[in-house]
């Protein structure tokens, strides 16, 4: 076994591949024995073939899409999916169609399907996952989601109520499920109805209590560490006699004296799956942070990246895949993993899978080839067993403005038509199309809920207004859910008095900025310099009009500042931040920077998403989640692929017309209603 990193690789595996090179005959030192293995072979079977020969294979590689599947049988047939070349000719057309939601409220048989969120954040991609899971026939549930953000949780909590949302580290996450699997083993596997021999039967609970005695009502909930407490199990207690503000956390050392309260909620959790076991869980997706990687990192690693604290999220991220074992995984990342140190982690992530003998294959998707207005491109890594049909990348629906590249190691991973083919891609989204039917709000918009007060005017807005239901969103269990045909989160950040009487300075039009500021003189080689002929101009506080950072910022060179979108642009990516020092983020015709829906709509989130905590917190929740529409058209590829119902050998397939007019039923745009001037409106 050759170690790598982590994990270790057989040095006798290797793996079939169509690619050739042209060696002289001299290059040829011996024959080898070289035998094909079924990966779904009896581990003590395959030692023994194994032990046989010199070299053995038991999947295909492919460079298109970095791709490791299945080998295919000699009559076609596959337990998984086997890689090939591509060409325009083999890019499979899916002859099926998107289920709409009359089929589901006729009750068309659907599938079922577990579904772990890691690093979930507010919940874009298990919530794009289960979407187009639907649209494939497959029910698809967010049955658990772990993150480390409060308010993450809480938004995800409340889109997705049936979801056991957990506020952790991952790796204390992955800590308790090898606890848990200890507790379930010691009170349901070896109990089996009877009275465990350690039990105590004396733990009484109607005794009379001392002043400064407590008593266990009841265990609440089970963690491992966290919150500054040391490593370790911990249960949390509601204390008889006490309301539940006063329950705590106590290592289960404290709770020696009651194990027929701990085997109570063993028993309990275990029925209620409030942890995932190995097996249960069919899906794993999840964005791990690779924060040591960032471009505002002075320090990072390129020898040994994942020496880097910052980083071993996706070492932690991949051994919770091999611990729970499920029949898929996705993993979501910047596109900085292929770029850094040669792709380091990028290479390692696909590693990983292939030494878990999974089959795997890597990809680059922009968001807005998929319905939105900004480019956002982003890697996708699929994962899946032997015995499941390792799914396809979903080619594009849309035109895009192109804004950045990939890596040039990478080109061939990019998720795109062949040069050759002419497809009929819908146009391009643009920043109108998106949010020009929402209603004007002042830079202090105090109200969380709102009425729309117009019609949608286009295709898309049409869309993001759709129910629960229409969408097929079963997480209110096929109901529509709280504030039905509301405008939730239209809250812009409030800029302070400074920033705000700059705003209001802005002209309103298209490409303006802080440029456009009186004293500001632009210089023949573009970049901004100090007016001579101008006195400085100052604010109502006595700053400055134009603060000496929007001068210097990218040595005087940069538009960014205080810069106004328009409505026949795109944004490069929605961000985190909504301070308008050092991007452009300003409305097109207000004096405020974009709201809280309104980047939401960017990412694709239906208007019925409610996001919970500060201002500021909806903006992170919302920049750091995963575009909805792309996470929708994966998850269509996996709902077909879960279903063995994917065909062919192509890593691509075209999504079905019917996949983009779920919806369509709802009533048209008015034709009265006026539309900000250069937007341009989808039929």
């Amino acid at each position: 076994m050759d170690n790598v990193h982590d994990h270790k690789h057989d040095l006798k595996r290797v793996f079939l591949s169509e690619e050739k090179n042209d060696n002289v005959l001299e290059c040829i030192i011996s024959k080898l024995k070289i035998v094909h293995i079924d990966p779904n072979m009896d581990p003590e079977a395959k030692a023994q073939r194994v032990a046989g020969c010199q070299l053995y294979y038991d999947m295909s590689y492919t460079v298109a899409y970095s791709t490791f599947a299945n080998i295919e049988a000699e009559n076609g047939a596959s337990g998984g999916d086997s890689a090939s070349d591509i060409s325009s000719d083999d890019v499979d057309c899916s002859k099926g169609k998107a289920a709409s939601d009359s089929d589901a409220s006729s009750g068309m048989s659907m599938g079922k399907a577990t579904l772990l969120d890691l690093y979930s954040g507010c919940g874009g991609m298990s919530t794009g996952l289960c979407l187009g899971a639907a649209l494939a026939g497959l029910n698809l549930e967010t049955r658990w989601a772990v993150d480390l953000n409060s308010f993450a949780c809480e938004s995800l909590k409340y889109n997705h109520p049936q979801t056991e949302v957990r506020n952790e580290k991952a790796e204390d996450f992955l800590a308790l499920l090898r606890e848990w699997a200890i507790l379930c083993d010691k009170y349901i596997k070896n109990d089996m109805g009877s009275e465990s021999a350690d039990l105590s039967e004396n733990e009484e609970e109607d005794e009379l209590l001392d002043k400064d005695e407590f008593v266990v009502e009841k265990l609440a909930g089970i963690c491992y560490g966290g919150s500054g407490r040391k490593s370790g199990l911990y249960f949390k207690v509601q204390w008889k006699g006490y309301g539940r503000e006063e329950d705590t956390w106590e290592p289960i050392e404290n709770l020696s004296d009651c194990p027929l309260k701990i085997k109570e909620f063993v028993q309990n959790g275990y029925k209620r799956k409030i942890l995932p076991r190995p097996g249960d869980v069919d899906v794993i997706c999840g964005g791990p942070p690779c924060q040591g990687i960032s471009g505002f990192n002075r320090f990072r690693n390129r020898e040994e990246p994942l020496k880097d604290e910052k980083n071993q999220q996706m070492v932690t991220f991949m051994n919770i895949v091999g611990y729970l074992k499920p029949k898929y995984v996705l993993m979501e990342n910047v596109v900085d993993i292929l770029k850094f140190a040669d792709g380091y982690l990028g290479r390692y992530a696909l590693s990983r899978l292939v030494a878990m003998n999974y089959q795997a294959r890597l990809g680059m998707m922009v968001a807005g080839c998929y319905g939105l207005p900004q480019f956002r491109m982003r890697v996708f890594l699929w994962g899946a067993l032997p015995t499941m049909v390792l799914p396809k990348y979903p080619l594009p629906t849309h035109d895009v403005v192109v804004r950045g590249g990939a890596p040039n190691a990478f080109t061939q991973n990019i998720v795109a038509y062949d040069e050759t083919q002419k497809p009929r891609l819908k146009k391009a989204l643009l920043l109108g199309d998106a949010i020009s039917d929402l209603p004007e709000v002042k830079n202090n918009q105090p109200n969380e809920v709102m009425e729309y007060g117009s019609c949608p005017k286009t295709e898309f807005q049409r869309y993001i207004r759709l129910s629960r239901r229409d969408m097929l969103d079963n997480s209110y269990e096929g109901k529509d859910g709280p504030d039905v045909g509301k405008l939730l989160d239209h809250q812009p950040l409030k800029l302070n008095n400074d920033d705000y009487e700059r705003v209001e300075h802005i002209p309103v039009k298209k490409g303006a900025n802080f440029r456009d500021l009186k004293g500001v003189k632009v210089g023949a080689n573009k970049t901004v310099e100090w007016d001579p002929e101008i006195d400085r101009v100052y604010l109502t506080s006595g700053k400055p009009l134009v603060p000496d950072y929007a001068m210097s910022f990218i040595k005087g060179r940069s538009l960014k500042p205080f810069g106004r979108l328009w409505w026949d642009e795109t944004v490069p990516t929605v961000v985190t931040r909504a301070e308008p020092h050092n991007q452009i983020i300003l409305h097109p015709t207000q004096a405020r920077v974009l709201s809280v829906r309104e980047n939401a709509r960017l990412q694709g989130f239906p208007d019925y998403y409610k996001m919970s905590g500060p201002i500021k917190e909806k903006y992170i929740q919302v920049g750091n989640a995963v575009a909805v529409p792309v996470a929708r058209a994966l998850g269509y590829s996996l709902g077909i692929a879960f279903k063995g119902e994917s065909e062919g050998s192509s890593p691509l397939f075209i999504l079905p017309d019917s996949f983009t007019s779920v919806g369509r039923q709802v009533a048209p745009a008015r034709a009265s209603v006026s539309i900000p001037a250069g937007e341009v409106v989808e039929q």
